[in-house]
């Protein structure tokens, strides 16, 4: 670097090299967090030494203003650079000294960050929808606050049908024409209508997602449940299409043992309708406190999309069909985990979710 220079509006000198010179024997000298923050405020901080020396070349000739500035800038990485170096060494002659006082045992194995882990009902969840997208599905999904066409009409449940009784929800308080049009939905049956009415068959799709129901809670009903429903639409889609599909998903789900029992059920958006058991896995069948002596265990309803459906959304019912079907994650990890009271999975208690 060069000798000093002087500031042609003032008259004041700078000289670079005293200034990198005070600045190092400064850095040398301190011996602690404190002095090391003092320095840095003293040489490089917003009225540091640095900043002023760089505020005054606006006043200099241009080849003066390019030469002092590159000189100041380089003196101020290398300040920087030396700070940090010199916090580093200090924490090292503390740990140093440390360790020679008997302080700390260097032997002892470190201490281990705390890492989060993924809810189990969002583990299972996704699990569960893995096993589908390997099977040709696409994930899709949709509003939890739905509208009452989208919820219920839409699925040939009419305003008077028995079936809302079985899924009374939990409306939004906003009302128009006297009624209350949007609700949180209670199954997610409505973003399988919303896909149809956008795309033409072949349709394959799962659709996950939280449902709400105005349930009273016990440990086996809970007023908020994750659902994941399928949905296939395409030429030639039989009963038998439906079965081989949940009974791969039973066994990727508990095990490759497991029987499968198809029993006609009534759901009044398909037709016909199942319901879908496993023989208990516990038991193999012969009965006990899981399927309640019964041998099998209910896990999902499904069946055969009802035509009327099909020809809503403006397919040719004559030419195409579909198969859906749905099953909640909670009452899936219920089972896998041996687990009595669905009410676990959402009290926050750490105790309980670190076991998964």
């Amino acid at each position: 670097m060069r000798g000093p220079m002087a500031d042609q509006q003032t008259g004041t000198e700078v000289d670079i090299e005293a200034i990198a010179a005070t600045a190092r024997a400064g850095l040398a000298a301190a011996d602690d967090e404190a002095a090391l923050e003092s320095w840095r405020v003293a040489q490089l901080g917003r009225k540091g030494v640095l900043t002023s020396v760089l505020r005054q070349l606006a006043g200099l000739p241009i080849e003066e203003r390019r030469r002092i500035g590159a000189e100041a800038n380089a003196l101020k990485t290398e300040l920087e650079a030396a700070l940090e170096s010199r916090r580093l060494s200090l924490a090292g002659e503390r740990l140093a000294a440390t360790v020679a006082g008997g302080q700390v045992d260097v032997t002892l194995p470190g201490r281990t960050k705390r890492v989060g882990r993924l809810h189990p009902i969002t583990q299972t969840l996704r699990e569960m929808t893995d096993i589908f997208v390997s099977m040709g599905f696409a994930v899709t999904e949709g509003p939890e606050v739905e509208t009452d066409y989208y919820n219920f009409g839409a699925l040939l449940i009419a305003p008077d049908h028995p079936a809302r009784d079985m899924q009374d929800t939990l409306y939004i308080d906003y009302q128009r024409d006297g009624a209350y049009p949007f609700m949180l939905r209670t199954h997610t049956s409505p973003n399988q209508v919303r896909f149809m009415e956008q795309h033409q068959p072949p349709i394959r799709v799962v659709v996950p997602g939280r449902c709400y129901r105005n349930e009273a809670t016990d440990p086996t009903h809970e007023w908020m449940i994750t659902q994941i429903e399928l949905l296939a639409v395409d030429e030639g889609i039989s009963l038998a299409d439906l079965k081989g599909t949940l009974f791969e998903f039973a066994k990727r789900m508990f095990g490759q043992e497991r029987k499968v029992r198809f029993r006609c059920d009534y759901f009044p958006y398909v037709e016909p309708g199942v319901d879908m058991s496993i023989d208990c896995f516990l038991c193999g069948g012969e009965g006990c406190r899981m399927c309640h002596n019964e041998g099998w265990i209910e896990i999902m309803g499904a069946g055969m999309v009802h035509p009327q459906i099909l020809t809503n959304m403006g397919y040719d019912a004559e030419r195409v069909t579909g198969f859906a079907a749905g099953i909640g994650a909670e009452r899936v990890c219920l089972l896998r985990n041996g687990i009595e009271d669905i009410r676990s999975f959402y009290q926050n208690d750490l105790r309980f979710l670190e076991q998964f």
